[in-house]
């Protein structure tokens, strides 16, 4: 559903509560409960915490606020770091007309109508309307393509705000048309200051209560809150109605908010972390450049990161298995045994006794030796066959299965390299004519490739002399 207000707050149509209602609740004791974090919500950017280096002095958002020049907009970041909050300021703030419209809860007939009163709006009266979309992300293509014509006619001005990527998340061609804010998670100082605010704040916190907070309990709300000020403010609502619920014959003055106090009244904390999102991606980008980078400790940290935040272990085997080949190769070629071994006994045992072959794998893999030679082989080798086409096979190579082929030369010229010490055949050529003494395959001067390495630059020295000699 969508609901309209003026950008003053006052309602307008029946499209259910304004953008403001809420925040307009200060008082819980008369207006039933509203969480604390609703009620800590700041009004203007003067309250606003954090998001210096979008609210600073001169920095472009504060001025197209304070001279009601907004452009269209993607506002980008984690949750609880004031997205939403920032919407309701700037509703507040311009003299358009403000609509809120939830990707949820909102339709294309309901879109059509807003963009029809906007048009009547600036057509008639010379109002611009902006239109606060929250979770954007959540729009099809077609969706987010019903904006398009009116963003660009300049009917209305658009705010999105979405925690995923936009890159991935809004379409190309409505990305183009807006500015993108990246909101960045709240530092422990400034959600310090929040939480602080709500205890000693009697109209809209928790100043009643007369709690004392201890310096160590608020670093432990801040640091469990992981840059959100909504979970930081909850997390201080849950850990204020522990103390007073439990307190038993203590004076109200004499309640103490404590760092044992704040684990006590909290639950297993779940961790920042998205399968389909940006943040699986992160982690699963950490997890691959750790074991690159020769780091186990790191690999197995971001390795239970993933397996603590509900990743799917054969996921991570599965890339495991990939990294065996694509990173390690023939430096070591015992690495991919080891994966594929690790991937058997993890379906055999599953977790949790799984994670010892899994953080095996990982470790072996990020300790043992490096090379990415098999990968420039292959891309090495699709690149010649884009550039020459496929060329004809050296009729020395091909079977000759008939006489028609054996007439034709097929097979001619051959020589089985089991007949030759070492079984090679000395300055023998096998790919096509037109490639002869091109190198593919270069391997590396680390672990078992430096092996493979002396071992191929005789043979390829040894083939560049036969050739020598034939040209002479």
């Amino acid at each position: 559903m969508a609901s309209r207000a003026r950008g003053s707050g006052s309602s307008m149509g029946t499209g259910g509560e304004t953008l403001f209602g809420a925040a307009a609740r200060k008082d819980p004791a008369t207006s039933g409960y509203v969480p604390l974090a609703e009620r800590m919500r700041p009004h203007t950017l003067e309250e606003l915490v954090g998001q210096a280096h979008l609210f600073g002095p001169n920095k472009l958002l504060s001025r197209a606020i304070a001279g009601d020049r907004l452009p269209s907009m993607i506002l980008w970041g984690p949750p609880g770091v004031g997205k939403t909050t920032l919407g309701r300021i700037v509703a507040e703030r311009t003299k358009a007309v403000f609509v809120l419209f939830s990707a949820v809860l909102g339709s294309l007939p309901e879109l059509r109508q807003i963009v029809a009163e906007a048009k009547e709006r600036l057509d008639y009266h010379g109002k611009r309307t902006i239109v606060f979309v929250d979770e954007i992300h959540r729009f099809n293509k077609a969706q987010q393509d019903a904006f398009l014509p009116h963003v660009e006619a300049g009917t209305i001005t658009i705010i999105g705000a979405t925690t995923e990527n936009p890159s991935f998340a809004v379409n190309a061609a409505l990305l183009s048309r807006c500015k993108v804010f990246r909101l960045e998670p709240l530092g422990e100082n400034e959600l310090t200051l929040l939480l602080q605010r709500a205890l000693s704040d009697e109209t809209r916190g928790l100043g009643k209560l007369r709690l004392r907070a201890t310096a160590d309990a608020l670093t432990a709300i801040a640091r469990l809150s992981r840059g959100d000020a909504r979970r930081a403010l909850t997390t201080l609502e849950t850990t204020a109605e522990y103390l007073t619920t439990t307190a038993t014959g203590e004076s109200e003055d004499g309640r103490e908010l404590t760092a044992e106090a704040v684990t006590a009244g909290q639950s297993h904390d779940p961790l920042l972390y998205d399968k389909s999102g940006e943040e699986h991606y992160n982690v699963v980008s950490a997890f691959i450049k750790s074991m690159r980078g020769s780091d186990p400790d790191a690999a197995v940290y971001w390795m239970m990161r993933m397996l603590e935040a509900g990743d799917d272990p054969l996921f991570i085997l599965r890339r495991m298995i990939i990294f065996a080949s694509e990173d390690v190769g023939n430096a070591d070629p015992r690495a991919m045994l080891i994966v594929q071994a690790a991937d058997s006994a993890f379906r055999r045992i599953g977790m949790p006794e799984g994670l010892y072959p899994l953080t095996h794998a990982a470790t072996y893999l990020a300790a043992t030796a490096k090379s990415n030679s098999i990968g420039k082989a292959w891309q090495r080798a699709r690149a010649l066959i884009e550039q020459h086409g496929a060329l004809p096979v050296p009729k020395k190579l091909r079977n000759a299965v008939t006489s028609l082929m054996k007439k034709e030369g097929y097979g001619e010229g051959y020589k089985y390299a089991h007949d030759f010490d070492e079984g090679v055949v000395p300055g023998e050529t096998y790919l096509p004519d037109q490639l002869a003494g091109e190198i593919l395959y270069e391997p590396s001067a680390h672990g078992e490739e430096a092996r493979i390495r002396t071992r191929l630059e005789t043979l390829r020295a040894a083939r560049d002399k036969r050739d020598d000699e034939e040209k002479e």
